[in-house]
């Protein structure tokens, strides 16, 4: 595995720490929905320069570069606590380049390659949360629309967003992933409820409710009954930059920062805890460097995606603990970065997959267990 980036790669890096110094103080990393007019201007701001379209075609108006750029890119946004990728900007905008019509990259792609038009993912569903396959939120067509009716629950950043990247069932019950279809709903269009599911983190999740909506067929991106392979495709473009080790590197910094200041710092029980959730943190580095290098290969990385999720949740919910451990009563002051992080890493095992279903995966495709003989 090559762990050494190119001078010009480098070059970049130091670009963008230095675009970054006016947003370092933002953390709309942890708190996007509390921060979002912010972390918008954040994202107009990288659209300016390109770097929301850094790896899109130049003919679609991206910068055609590679995925160690938006591997730097958003390893040093995590780190500064910036923001976390745009949705609208990866996986929607990555869907729409494969699939979408040339009316709708017409329409779509200009305003998320600048940072003006943000999606919310509307997957999960009270039934189906790893299992997207059962998805039961229906879309029935009926002439040039579609009317939806269900239930989605658990969206990211929903209350914010503009459009919803809506996954319905097109087809039987039975068809599972057969018969699903991917559609652009308009987040204030009639029918459509957005409530709030707070969070231990004091942000939010949303349930969606879709009452009779109605969609233009011309808003379905892909086939019918096809949005399986659309996700699948979109998905494995974003394993590089889903789990910035750069976050979690933040994470000991600042547990390093507050041991310090509370004058823990000479403890051998401290200092023991930090030189081991350093060696942990390097093996985040290692397993999102593992992922990026499959990918500028061109090989398959399910199973390193999986584990780098599993072991960047792991070590973000150590370092955690370990301020709480040492810290007793004082690192669990409201409004501390301490506490901030213990709570905010109790559901970091849901988002992205749950650890659970990660660890399956390794299990079937790194380790060959339970494969049928």
């Amino acid at each position: 595995m090559n762990v050494r980036f190119s001078k010009q790669e480098e070059d970049f890096r130091a670009e963008v720490r230095v675009f970054l110094e006016p947003w370092r103080d933002l953390d709309g990393f942890f708190g996007q929905g509390l921060k979002w007019k912010r972390v918008r201007e954040l994202f107009c701001a990288m659209g300016e320069r390109g770097w929301l379209s850094l790896s899109w075609p130049e003919a679609l108006g991206g910068l055609g570069r590679g995925p160690a750029y938006e591997y730097i890119l958003w390893d040093e946004v995590g780190y500064a606590r910036a923001a976390r990728n745009p949705l609208s900007a990866g996986i929607v905008a990555r869907s729409l380049i494969r699939y979408g019509s040339d009316a709708q990259k017409a329409r779509w792609l200009p305003p998320i390659r600048s940072g003006e038009l943000h999606f919310s993912l509307c997957y999960s569903e009270p039934e189906a949360g790893s299992d997207l396959a059962s998805a039961r939120v229906r879309a029935d067509r009926e002439g040039d629309e579609y009317i939806v009716n269900g239930q989605k629950c658990w969206q990211s950043y929903a209350q914010d967003m503009d459009y919803l990247w809506l996954l319905a069932r097109t087809g039987t019950q039975e068809s599972r992933g057969r018969g699903l279809s991917l559609f652009i709903c308009d987040k204030n269009a009639a029918g459509v409820t957005v409530s709030p599911l707070p969070t231990l983190d004091d942000d939010q999740l949303n349930e969606v409710h879709f009452d009779g909506v109605r969609v233009p067929v011309s808003d379905r991106v892909g086939p019918e009954n096809g949005a399986w392979s659309i996700m699948g495709e979109a998905l494995a473009d974003e394993r590089h930059i889903q789990f910035p080790p750069g976050r979690v590197r933040r994470d000991l910094d600042e547990m390093v920062e507050w041991v310090k200041g509370v004058g823990l710092a000479g403890d051998p029980v401290v200092r023991r805890t930090l030189a081991d959730l350093a060696v942990q943190v390097r093996e985040v580095e290692i397993y999102g460097l593992l992922v990026l290098d499959r990918m500028q290969k061109g090989r398959s990385a399910a199973a390193e995606v999986a584990a780098n999720k599993v072991i960047h949740t792991v070590v973000c919910q150590n370092i955690a603990r370990a301020i709480v451990d040492l810290g007793g009563p004082e690192a669990l002051v409201i409004g501390s970065r301490p506490q901030l992080l213990w709570r905010q890493s109790m559901w970091e095992t849901i988002g992205g997959g749950t650890t659970e279903i990660m660890r399956s995966i390794v299990a079937k495709q790194a380790l060959g267990l339970g494969a049928r003989r």
